[in-house]
């Protein structure tokens, strides 16, 4: 299991995790006054869809994507999308937005009747599709980080812990059949107790 020097706080930018890359992008914003950081989003992503590696997901999160690039680009090029945070297949990690303020990734969402899921939530990428099965690094680093978001935001507990396809259901599948939710909520488990020990 990878392991990381916790938080980083800025007093003027929110929270950066110092383990991971920052990317800043500006979609982004503030969240309502006196809104608790209370639930946790997975998602799945890669541009073009099922070709990892490239910079193409961090070009659509700071808006800098050719429309020409690719003929699956023309699309969404214009859209102002982000997460917070997006993990590679390799399981190194980027940072778009500090956790503190809004990122732009759930879109129209409900959860437990609470609609506008990005006003309350955190969102994670996970390089992949919702077809493609995850890697180990990609699970191993996704239970570091979310058992360090965790701590700065104990409101999150594992029932508040979703895919995007639970908060916009018929219309998002992902992180998708290929992400083993067993696996990821015993191995967050497990490192909780080693924790606690």
């Amino acid at each position: 299991m990878m392991s990381g020097n916790g938080p980083c706080v800025g007093a003027d930018a929110g929270t950066w995790l110092a383990e991971a890359a920052r990317v800043p992008s500006p979609n982004f914003d503030d969240r309502p006054d006196g809104e608790e950081i209370s639930l946790l989003v997975l998602h799945s992503i890669s541009l073009p869809e099922g070709c990892y590696g490239g910079g193409a997901v961090e070009a659509l999160f700071t808006n800098c994507l050719c429309a020409g690039d690719h003929p699956g680009f023309a699309e969404i090029a214009s859209l102002k999308v982000s997460a917070h945070l997006f993990i590679r297949r390799d399981g190194s990690l980027l940072q778009f937005v500090p956790l503190e303020k809004r990122a732009w990734h759930a879109g129209q969402s409900c959860f437990q009747d609470r609609q506008r899921c990005n006003d309350f939530s955190i969102g994670i990428e996970l390089e992949g599709t919702d077809r493609d099965t995850f890697e180990d690094a990609q699970y191993d680093r996704l239970q570091e980080v979310t058992a360090t978001i965790r701590r700065l935001y104990p409101r999150i507990t594992p029932e508040r812990i979703v895919g995007h396809s639970d908060i916009a259901p018929g219309r998002k599948t992902d992180p998708g059949v290929g992400f083993d939710w067993q696996r990821f909520r015993h191995g967050l488990a497990r490192g909780e107790t080693e924790v606690s020990a």
